[in-house]
């Protein structure tokens, strides 16, 4: 009678325990045929119990599981192999409806009476998984941000490692992102800076102390070539998974610094020039005056004689004087192009004979290759600008050799190259050889590459020289093309 009480008190507990459950709990016996349904699964599959006892408990699976499941229940009474019995696993249940939803599902197994009993206990998944697809689509949007930003974004640990690298500081730095993840992010530093991050970042975890977090402040980076570069580095801080992270945005400030320096430059040749057209004009007159003045006194002398040579030496020296007065003129107020269609390649050759009629440079060669597209341009200025360009060329070969002119049609430009076999142009003074009154000659104003530089960009082209590895100089011209003018394009300038 006791025992009897006792059965009755544990099936009732055992009942109780299943129907208050707040997981759904399915009973199954060895044909898969449900035998318990609780209150929390007929809320899960929408079915009440009366309608699933004695049914296959397949009818709660979606295809293929349901067509599967008998095989696998029929495999494991028969094997004892077991893939899910005694252990849980995510899985798909089909409510009353037909909808599908996610399910984790824990299996376990009993014996009643001598009859195999299968305990099912069913956790609806649908909130985590929504939870899950949220955060994977919050992750994917922050991550199109960051992958499509135009700035670079390079994401680092309190260690100092690379964690994150977008395509943006790929194209900055020139590295791929995989060559650098897991790597000090001082590699993409220059000295000093490369050995004083660690201390610096160790110093700010320490103490607090902020130099740059939270800020922004112009700073250079190193490129995967070695170069370096002005860069805008903003960097702020982020706890992820209870560890510090730190995000460095970059925006490449090269233009900006070019563009910074090349107003600068204009200015100061402003200023310059307008210095130099005072200077010029107060000397013309006088310089005209005393050479007069020196024709007037040397007609009155022998030719044959001592004095009348050194009058001749004076009017070569007040030449020369008048010379620099010109060239001072044309840098301070040069003329603004009248542009017409030119052939440059004869307009090189005709400078070129002018050239080699100077007895000094009677050595000199000029080798004009092939013919040039037409280009926009006005003849007499371009004339000053090659001119400069041959006379430097054949000045820097001693008077002996050969200048070769090239040609090549590069977008909507004509590339003139002037190339010489000279010593080139010393490292030293190689980023200054545009500036004003800057000579390595020992007759000369300075002022032949600048003033023609300014010609070439009034023309809305280009002039640059380069020293390649091999030995001597080559000028480059970039000019805009003929063709691609519209009718009013010639009047460009005017």
């Amino acid at each position: 009678m006791t025992e009897s009480r006792s059965d009755r008190r544990d099936a009732q507990l055992f009942a109780a325990i299943i129907q208050s459950a707040v997981d759904g709990i399915v009973v199954i016996d060895a044909r898969g045929l449900i035998e318990t349904f609780n209150p929390a699964a007929e809320r899960l599959f929408g079915y009440a119990e009366s309608d699933v006892i004695g049914r296959n408990v397949s009818m709660l699976m979606p295809s293929p599981y349901r067509d599967e499941h008998d095989g696998y229940l029929h495999r494991y009474l028969a094997t004892g192999e077991a893939r899910i019995i005694g252990r849980g696993r995510d899985v798909k249940g089909q409510r009353r409806d037909g909808t599908v939803f996610p399910l984790h599902l824990s299996v376990g197994q009993m014996s009643i009476g001598g009859e195999r009993k299968f305990v099912g206990t069913l956790h609806d998944l649908t909130a985590r998984e929504a939870l899950q697809e949220q955060l994977r689509a919050s992750e994917e949007r922050w991550r199109s941000v960051i992958e499509s930003a135009v700035d670079g974004i390079v994401v680092i640990d309190a260690r100092g490692r690379i964690e994150a690298f977008n395509p943006a500081a790929e194209r900055l730095f020139g590295y791929g992102a995989q060559e650098l993840i897991g790597r000090n992010v001082n590699v993409l530093m220059p000295s000093p800076d490369r050995e004083q991050h660690d201390g610096y970042l160790a110093r700010y975890l320490r103490e607090g102390h902020a130099r740059i977090i939270g800020a922004g402040r112009e700073v250079t980076g190193r490129r995967a070539d070695g170069t370096t570069f002005p860069l805008h580095l903003a960097v702020g801080e982020m706890v992820l998974g209870g560890q510090r992270k730190f995000t460095g945005i970059l925006r490449d400030l090269t233009a900006r610094v070019a563009l910074e320096k090349k107003l600068s430059d204009q200015a100061a040749l402003a200023q310059l020039g307008e210095m130099a057209a005072v200077i010029a004009h107060e000397v013309k007159n006088p310089l005209a005056g005393i050479r007069g003045a020196v024709q007037v006194i040397g007609g009155r002398l022998q030719d044959a004689s001592k004095d009348g040579s050194v009058i001749r030496e004076v009017i070569a020296r007040i030449d020369a004087l008048n010379g620099l007065v010109q060239d001072l003129l044309m840098f301070a107020r040069p003329p603004k192009p009248r542009p017409s269609p030119l052939d440059v390649s004869l307009l090189i050759a005709v400078t070129a004979d002018l050239l080699t009629n100077d007895p000094l440079l009677r050595d000199i060669r000029v080798d004009v290759q092939g013919a040039a597209p037409l280009v926009l341009g006005d003849a007499e200025m371009l004339k000053i600008v090659f001119m400069n360009l041959l006379l430097n060329g054949a000045q820097a070969m001693g008077g002996r050799g050969t200048l070769h002119v090239s040609f090549t049609r590069q977008d909507h430009a004509c590339r003139i190259d002037f190339a010489d076999s000279g010593p080139g142009i010393p490292s030293e003074i190689r980023e200054k050889i545009f500036t004003p009154f800057l000579t390595t000659k020992v007759r000369g104003s300075g002022l032949g590459l600048v003033t023609s530089r300014r010609f070439i960009e009034a023309h809305r082209g280009s002039l640059v020289v380069d020293c390649p590895e091999g030995g001597g100089t080559v000028a480059t011209v970039m000019l805009p093309l003929a063709e691609l003018a519209g009718p009013a394009e010639a009047g460009l300038y005017d």
